[in-house]
């Protein structure tokens, strides 16, 4: 018997000082049995981080890259069907980070995990002619203590101000030091 992903709920508060931009979310999360709760935390990041101000562009919906790998992670369509922003979290390879690229107007990549700097440095220099790429390092030990705040039913804010990420719980917080690697906003 195959095994069912596991439901999350999230409520998004986010203020993103740096883009004028406030905004609430609801969002349910499917998690695939193998995915763990650091890159699931990541995903609701990502989310958070490239939430549209406004449904015009049109909506920011989890993918189903879990259970598809031709799926991206997050996919940003406008109102006539066209990918307008593709999101991956992890470590996807150059041809996969290439082919989203060609698919795409915009790609960003949060990696999150201790080996980001030897994955970023064997395939930086295939990637450097993409100008609609931009790539994220989240340092390991602060996705691992995003992963601590999981709960079946969560309530997060996000605040972005002057780069720098901060993320509660109502128990918890934490600042989030996200390092670009490549690309430019």
């Amino acid at each position: 018997m195959a095994l069912k992903a596991t439901i999350y709920k999230a409520s998004l508060d986010v203020s993103d000082i740096d883009r004028n931009l406030y905004s609430d979310h609801s969002l349910t999360i499917a998690r695939h049995p193998s995915e763990t709760d650091e890159r699931m935390m990541i995903r609701v990041l990502a989310f958070a981080l490239n939430a549209p101000a406004n449904n015009d562009q049109g909506l920011l919906e989890f993918g189903k890259d879990m259970w598809e790998p031709d799926e991206p992670c997050l996919v940003q369509k406008d109102l006539t069907g066209l990918l307008v922003h593709i999101i991956e979290v992890g470590q996807p390879d150059e041809k996969r980070i290439t082919r989203l690229c060609s698919r795409a107007a915009k790609v960003t990549v949060y990696s999150f995990s201790s080996s980001t700097p030897t994955w970023w440095a064997g395939i930086a220099s295939k990637l450097t002619r993409l100008r609609n790429l931009t790539v994220w390092q989240i340092p390991a030990e602060q996705s691992q203590k995003l992963a601590a705040m999981t709960q079946r039913s969560m309530s997060l804010q996000i605040t972005l101000q002057d780069g720098a990420l901060f993320i509660g719980d109502g128990t918890d917080s934490l600042e989030i030091t996200l390092q670009r690697l490549h690309g430019q906003d």
